[in-house]
């Protein structure tokens, strides 16, 4: 399965997005705000996806803000620093 798609199916199920399929979210929306509307607590949620998925911390938090943008940036975020 490819990232992106496994990332959609992770945060769908870690945030309890029932309404939501993989499928509705575009690669290249926001995740918070207007375009999946994703809010401070499921950050946190993103940061424990990370950690727990792929042993990745994120030590800063101004940091998070643009990795956190869409799909494509957590893609790329992983993809730069997987072990």
């Amino acid at each position: 399965m490819d990232l992106k798609q496994e990332l959609k199916e992770s945060l769908i199920a870690q945030l309890n997005l029932e309404e939501v399929t993989p499928e509705d979210i575009k690669d290249d929306a926001p995740l918070f705000g207007e375009g999946l509307g994703l809010d401070s607590i499921d950050a946190l949620e993103i940061i424990v996806l990370l950690d727990n998925n792929y042993k990745l911390k994120i030590g800063n938090p101004e940091e998070a803000k643009d990795i956190f943008y869409s799909i494509n940036t957590l893609a790329k975020y992983i993809e730069e620093n997987r072990a």
